[in-house]
């Protein structure tokens, strides 16, 4: 078989399988972003263990417009310009791949305001293939809503537990952030 180069497509779905298990890893990446956005409060929802809905919803400063388009794509961060950087990373997340990992295997929608915005911005995205940003209502902050998670990967499907064990995943993924930083306010609902 000869060499060749593979799609970002299927770059993105290998690479998904590395950041994103399971549901629980989901809620990890996208609560550590809320932390990084400098969220006070953050709420977590969940519905069948997180195998159909994770929401991470945040009042931290939000997401311009304009960016949210790159927020998803492979290798697109706010917090590394240079290779020189990486010596003093101060955040919990900085390697631009865990939105693109998860959007490319699940249904997402991003909801965010800044506090300069007079509104709200949504952006939907569905294995990895993204829609226009249009106008939307909220408050500042950041609301990620994935659904189907693995919908297009069902051999990553297979490895998902029953819902009450990966909720329990996911709830102890929340803990352990939620215990680590007292000052912030957190929530998770679950069905």
């Amino acid at each position: 078989m000869p060499i060749r180069q593979l799609s970002p497509e299927t770059i993105n779905r290998i690479a998904a399988g590395e950041v994103v298990e399971r549901p629980a890893s989901v809620v990890k990446e996208l609560v550590e972003n809320s932390l990084d956005a400098g969220a006070a409060r953050i709420e977590v929802t969940l519905e069948d263990g997180g195998r159909q809905l994770i929401r991470i919803s945040d009042d931290g400063h939000g997401i311009p417009p304009e960016e949210l388009p790159l927020a998803v794509e492979p290798h697109a961060t706010s917090k590394l310009t240079a290779a020189d950087q990486l010596a003093a990373i101060g955040t919990l997340g900085f390697r631009g791949e865990a939105l693109a990992s998860i959007a490319s295997v699940s249904r997402l929608s991003f909801r965010s305001r800044t506090p300069e915005d007079d509104g709200a911005t949504r952006l939907d995205v569905e294995g990895g293939r993204a829609s226009e940003p249009r106008p939307d209502s909220g408050p500042v902050g950041t609301s990620v809503t994935i659904r189907n998670l693995f919908f297009n990967t069902p051999a990553r499907r297979t490895f998902i537990k029953t819902p009450q064990t990966e909720q329990g995943h996911c709830v102890d993924v929340t803990r352990a952030i939620a215990m680590s930083h007292p000052a912030i306010g957190f929530t998770l609902k679950a069905d």
